[in-house]
């Protein structure tokens, strides 16, 4: 049996793995408060239990990737996180929900930086941009159908969109064990040697393709500040809007069905101008990557800062909207950038490396910005974490003015 093309099972694997994250994400919020009952200090440790696993596991399961196989880290990673899921929904108890962000944590660091550089392997280096963003685009439309599967389950019960998550992804390691390809892949093994050799060797060439390359300190620093500023967004969005306004009345329906259309616009507005990124901007290019990424963030700061001193439901909504909007465009651009500095033998490393530095910012940000919203209000916790955003636009300016990435790559340390 001949195996479908990479690119095909890449963007499967991003339109259902999405799915399945939409399916859960858009009633996480009310089923963790009306059935678990969890009140925002419990809300908040359920998020940084998940950054911790996610911290610790980051670089482990990346040398992995690059030692061993990628389509096999990536397996692993979806089956896991489906058993995360299925558990969560299963179980409505604050221990089944800590207990379910531990397997779903380790199971997504097998997933991150590993199905990115299985898709560089099998269809080369060059001209991974469009492809990156196209992956994007599989994800958003997978987000946008499991919204309404969502919503539509949620009105049977509040669990079984969560439960159903977890069964899909299951079925999706299995349907990968069957048809993902793997012919681009040359692990870092030439002889046999212990694996605790191999996984030191390979997590020191990792490091030090970070000394020789600055621009990878850049990046990491970058990823620092945007964790910080993501994970007060990703955790208080919802209970901004349930505090500070007066959802427009649906008659009978639930109030998650307003986090379903709120869900589903932000998607489409997505998915359009995904496209025009593709289109116009150079992913290839060091300078036209930094540019784009500048621009971005920019608006992303002055939208989240909207956001938070947002006057009524309407400003509040365009705000959110648009923040969505950038960090989604953000993200492809962001990792075309990555890549150009990045040796095959090492590149799920230093990816799952950047994810590690992600998740230290998303716990440094996590409860600081918790504590502000508990003892000030969100409003001012959101106008917070679109300050810490500041840091970052001077990098990518720093990164602008020192030029091409040629140059930096003769720097030794």
């Amino acid at each position: 049996m001949n195996k479908p093309s990479a690119y095909g099972v890449y963007l499967l694997l991003n339109g259902l793995s999405a799915l399945a994250r939409s399916m859960i994400f858009t009633v996480a919020a009310v089923y963790y408060v009306t059935v678990v009952g969890l009140n925002p200090f419990q809300l908040v440790f359920v998020g940084t239990t998940l950054m911790v696993v996610i911290l610790f596991s980051e670089v482990p399961t990346g040398i992995i990737a690059d030692v061993y196989s990628r389509r096999l880290s990536i397996i692993i990673g979806v089956f896991l996180i489906g058993v995360g899921f299925l558990l969560e929904g299963s179980i409505p108890r604050f221990e089944a929900v800590l207990a379910s962000q531990l397997i779903w944590g380790v199971g997504f660091t097998f997933t991150s930086g590993a199905s990115e550089a299985w898709i560089a392997d099998e269809l080369g280096e060059h001209n991974l941009g469009p492809v990156y963003i196209r992956g994007a685009q599989a994800s958003q439309l997978g987000a946008l159908i499991g919204i309404g599967v969502s919503v539509a389950l949620a009105s049977i019960r509040l669990n079984l969109p969560i439960m159903g998550a977890g069964l899909l992804l299951i079925a999706l390691a299995g349907l990968l064990v069957v048809v993902m390809p793997e012919r681009g892949f040359r692990p870092t093994r030439h002889e046999p040697r212990n694996p605790l050799y191999l996984a030191r060797e390979t997590f020191r060439g990792g490091l030090q393709l970070v000394r020789r390359r600055p621009v990878l300190l850049t990046i990491f620093s970058i990823a620092f500040f945007f964790g910080m500023a993501s994970e007060t967004f990703d955790r208080l969005w919802e209970v901004h809007f349930l505090a500070n306004f007066q959802f427009p009345d649906l008659g009978r329906l639930e109030p998650v069905v307003w986090f379903g259309i709120i869900n589903a616009g932000a998607l489409l507005l997505t998915l359009g101008v995904a496209e025009v990124v593709r289109r116009r901007i150079d992913t290839n290019s060091h300078l036209g990557a930094v540019r784009a990424l500048f621009v971005i963030n920019t608006l992303l700061m002055v939208s989240v800062f909207t956001f938070g001193l947002a006057a009524n439901f309407g400003m509040a909504l365009a705000a959110y909207w648009s923040a969505y909007l950038l960090r989604r465009t953000d993200g492809p651009i962001f990792t075309a950038w990555i890549n150009q500095s990045l040796d095959p033998n090492v590149r799920a490393t230093v990816l799952s490396m950047h994810g590690q530095i992600d998740a230290i910012g998303q716990i440094a940000g996590g409860p600081l910005f918790g504590l502000i919203a508990t003892a000030a209000s969100t409003r001012t916790a959101m106008v917070a974490a679109s300050l810490v955003l500041v840091p970052a636009l001077v990098l990518y300016l720093r990164a602008m003015l020192r030029g091409p990435l040629e140059p930096e790559l003769a720097y030794e340390g």
